[in-house]
């Protein structure tokens, strides 16, 4: 009981800083959500898909095929295959880690239109309360936005809160690819917001892949949204555990182990972690090097850009593999750098990553403000995270010294 008890003072102590430090009402309503539940097992159909013994071979299992083996497979299959696999089993093609790009982007649209209908039906449905009819219009609106034409979804699952993530630019053909791991409150509903475009994967994936092609017209890039974990709501006890980065991880291993079958050779993917996202990037890292190297990259290491961050659940960047080049930034009205960086009985995600003996290479977000304004046009934080993901290191603006 007293171990308990100890434990719900650790969290309200978590929760209370960081609404204390940014005591707009958003976050005090944050502070008081329920636990999430992650999502860790494949989607809907793959249990059909499995058992679907009309083809002349068998179905990989989504749960335990490795990217690499779904890419043999899809590379194996006739066009009247896929284009059947696409309409039985959208989610599942479209949700496979190693399926080619361009198929999974028509699967997407195909069970971006059933949800969308669905929810439509569901809003219609007077049988329902009011409040449900309200969810179903909410999420049909928003899915109705992913299917416009230009949208290149790269995986969607209508379950919980709803996972999606976009592609900008040519996946295939891309020079450089950037990864965007978003932190709480990143879902279906929140992922592409109008008001404040910055709060939202989408916005922030937008203005990274504009500030690449300012700096460098002539590279072909390319920029993912990956809202591909359940992520913590609000700030309650989900975001001051590991709890969903522990699930979240080697999702975002698969999705990089993915990407090595599917784009370029010469492609290295970098990582921008945002919050508790660059807690899902420190529980990966000691796996990064195996899921993303291939066999071109000689370096054999990946940026990982930390920002906002409240640890990564490690005392230092000696503790994450040798696999990955950590930057870290953090601007000095952001109220994460008042929540306590320690870990204590699993609460906590250890050391501040632009602490000095972190061992992170610190860079500059001057002019950037708050939680949210990391992405925000002219800030230096926007010009390293393109530089950095660009490979032009030479442009990279460190922190002004102290005086």
């Amino acid at each position: 009981m007293r171990r308990r008890r100890w434990k719900r003072v650790l969290i309200g102590a978590f929760a209370g800083c960081a609404v204390l430090a940014d005591a707009g009402a958003a976050a005090a309503q944050a502070a008081a959500s329920t636990e999430q539940l992650a999502i860790s097992t494949p989607p809907a159909g793959s249990s059909a898909w499995v058992q679907d013994h009309s083809f002349d071979r068998s179905l990989p299992d989504p749960a335990s095929t490795a990217p690499a083996a779904a890419a043999e497979f899809f590379a194996s299959l006739a066009p009247t295959e896929l284009d059947r696999l696409i309409q039985d089993y959208p989610l599942v093609v479209g949700n496979f880690d190693g399926a080619p790009v361009e198929l999974r982007y028509r699967a997407n649209r195909i069970a971006l239109t059933a949800e969308r209908d669905h929810s439509r039906a569901r809003a219609a449905d007077q049988d329902l309360d009011s409040d449900l009819r309200a969810l179903a219009v909410s999420r049909a609106n928003d899915i109705d936005h992913l299917l416009a034409p230009e949208r290149q979804i790269l995986a969607f699952d209508p379950r919980g809160r709803g996972l999606v993530s976009e592609v900008w630019g040519d996946l295939g053909d891309a020079d450089r690819i950037a990864v965007l791991v978003p932190g709480s409150d990143a879902d279906l509903g929140h992922f592409d917001q109008t008001a404040e475009p910055l709060r939202s994967p989408a916005g922030m994936a937008r203005a990274l892949y504009a500030e690449e092609h300012r700096q460098s017209p002539g590279t072909r890039t390319a920029v993912i949204a990956w809202t591909g974990y359940v992520t913590p709501s609000g700030l309650g006890p989900d975001a001051v555990t590991s709890r969903l980065a522990d699930v979240g991880a080697p999702r975002l291993e698969r999705l990089l182990a993915g990407l090595k079958e599917t784009t370029r050779p010469d492609a290295p993917p970098s990582l921008l972690c945002h919050s508790y996202g660059s807690v899902v990037c420190g529980n990966a890292a000691p796996e990064i090097p195996r899921a993303a190297a291939s066999p071109s990259d000689t370096s054999g290491i990946t940026d990982l850009m930390v920002f906002g961050s409240p640890g990564m659940g490690v005392q230092s960047t000696a503790e994450l593999g040798t696999g990955v080049h950590v930057w870290a930034t953090r601007n000095g009205s952001d109220w994460i750098g008042n929540v306590p960086y320690l870990e204590v009985g699993g609460l906590g995600h250890g050391a501040d990553p632009t602490s000095a003996d972190f061992g992170a290479e610190q860079i500059s977000s001057a002019r950037s403000s708050g939680h949210n304004g990391y992405f925000t046009d002219g800030t230096d934080s926007l010009h390293n995270f393109a530089a950095i993901s660009l490979g032009h290191y030479q442009d990279v603006v460190r922190p002004a010294p102290e005086a």
